[in-house]
């Protein structure tokens, strides 16, 4: 195994099942600190637990964080506490995610929540720790996007689909929003698509899937500082693709910001 994870502090949303599970086992593995983000602090504790007790990973490589993507306001408090306690971060990997719900349902922030909880949030904890992840060079970030970005579209006259909703149309627009926001000069960025893999997403794709372990060991690939990127590539899995076209448009990277900003309440 390479050494080259070993000492480095990682962030991984959505740790506490699936494929974020997987990857944060697998970075602590290698020797780095994993800040491990659950929904509830009970739902973090109880993955590094369960980290601990099932692989005899050392206990002080794992960090529990809690916040609920749902509310922004978690989000810049867990964004806080992480600049505050680890002021230089290796790596943030956006992996938390839902698939949107059946019936149409805006946040407690007023952005539908698919929306929010698999971009609009990661987007907000990104800039909020863009400073630790600058500190040292090297620092990047690693979203975990979908093949069914490339069905997306971002409704720019009614992001929240008011008008209409569908939640695989839902689901594929924050997706391509995340995506879109690999190319975001700010920091470096890729985004990849780990597979259709057994986790809480599944059913969204069909019926059959790889176990996330896999999944997880194409987003680990992207973390190790020994995988060179370029800032905005999107990967399929292991391979280095073209990504939907709008992802490459600075014109929608741009756009993209100016929306995102207005919607986390906060001005670029």
């Amino acid at each position: 195994m390479s050494s080259s994870l070993s000492g480095r502090t990682v962030l991984v949303t959505g740790a506490t099942s699936g494929i974020g599970y997987e990857a944060a086992r697998q970075l602590a593995e290698r020797g780095s600190t994993v800040l491990l983000h659950g929904r509830t602090p009970e739902e973090a504790q109880g993955a590094t637990d369960r980290l601990i007790a099932t692989t005899g990973i050392d206990g002080t490589l794992l960090r529990p964080l809690a916040a609920d993507f749902a509310r922004l306001e978690e989000v810049e408090n867990l964004a806080h506490a992480v600049v505050r306690e680890h002021p230089r971060l290796d790596v943030l990997v956006n992996n938390a995610a839902i698939a949107a719900p059946e019936r149409h349902t805006l946040t407690p922030d007023g952005n539908e929540i698919a929306f929010q909880v698999n971009f609009l949030a990661h987007y907000l904890l990104t800039n909020l720790l863009e400073p630790a992840l600058t500190t040292d060079p090297g620092g990047r970030v690693v979203n975990v996007s979908s093949s069914l970005h490339r069905t997306g579209a971002i409704q720019w006259n009614d992001p929240q689909r008011i008008r209409r909703y569908s939640r695989l149309a839902a689901y594929a627009q924050s997706q391509l929003a995340l995506t879109v926001f690999a190319a975001d000069p700010r920091v470096t960025a890729v985004s990849v698509n780990p597979g259709i893999c057994e986790t809480g997403l599944l059913p969204l794709y069909g019926h059959a899937g790889a176990p996330a372990t896999e999944g997880a060991a194409h987003v680990v690939r992207l973390c190790d500082p020994a995988t060179e990127i370029v800032n905005g590539a999107y990967y399929d899995r292991d391979e280095h693709v073209a990504p939907a076209p709008a992802a490459t448009e600075d014109r929608t990277v741009k756009r993209l910001n100016k929306l995102a900003d207005l919607l986390v309440g906060h001005t670029a």
